[in-house]
């Protein structure tokens, strides 16, 4: 991926010395109980290997990192190879700014550009934002995972959206 400069926001590749401002995003995402049914922000190392090295972008303001997105197998199973979990986040400060579309709209095209046929995104039912983002970005939901986990003492419901590529026809 090339380096872009969107509405003054620079979308590049995720580098390892972003990651002290991605992990603060995902914390916050944490912290706000509907984001994640993960606890606490793991470190570099362990978030580097969960994540596929090909498809991490953040949007740097003047500020730093603003947002970025990245993507997980699904499976390790070859015929899954073009299927991938994605994640979006985006700092509070800069939330309802459009920065999420332009790292969600990117990803996609990244992602097909890397040979992905669908992506995938299980998103709690109160996230009605980021449900919102993914269907404008070609989202749509599949399914409702009811009592899919439990977080703090509470059964939490998830919608499970894809959006299949149209370069490969299906």
């Amino acid at each position: 991926m090339q380096t872009k400069l969107l509405n003054s926001v620079l979308l590049t590749e995720m580098q390892p010395k972003h990651y002290p401002q991605v992990k603060e995003i995902y914390e916050w995402g944490i912290a706000t109980r509907h984001a994640t049914f993960e606890t606490k922000a793991p470190e570099w190392e362990a978030w580097d290997a969960k994540h596929l090295p090909n498809c991490r972008l953040v949007a740097l303001t003047e500020d730093g990192v603003a947002g970025w997105t990245a993507l997980t197998p699904v499976s390790g199973r070859c015929v899954y190879s073009g299927v991938a979990e994605e994640s979006v986040y985006v700092h509070p400060d800069f939330r309802g700014r459009g920065i999420g579309k332009l790292l969600l709209s990117e990803l996609v095209e990244l992602s097909e550009e890397q040979g992905f046929w669908t992506l995938q995104a299980g998103i709690f039912k109160e996230n009605e934002a980021s449900i919102k983002l993914h269907e404008q970005c070609g989202f749509r939901v599949v399914g409702y995972r009811e009592k899919l986990g439990q977080m703090h003492g509470e059964w939490r419901d998830v919608y499970l959206l894809e959006r299949r590529s149209k370069i490969v026809g299906i």
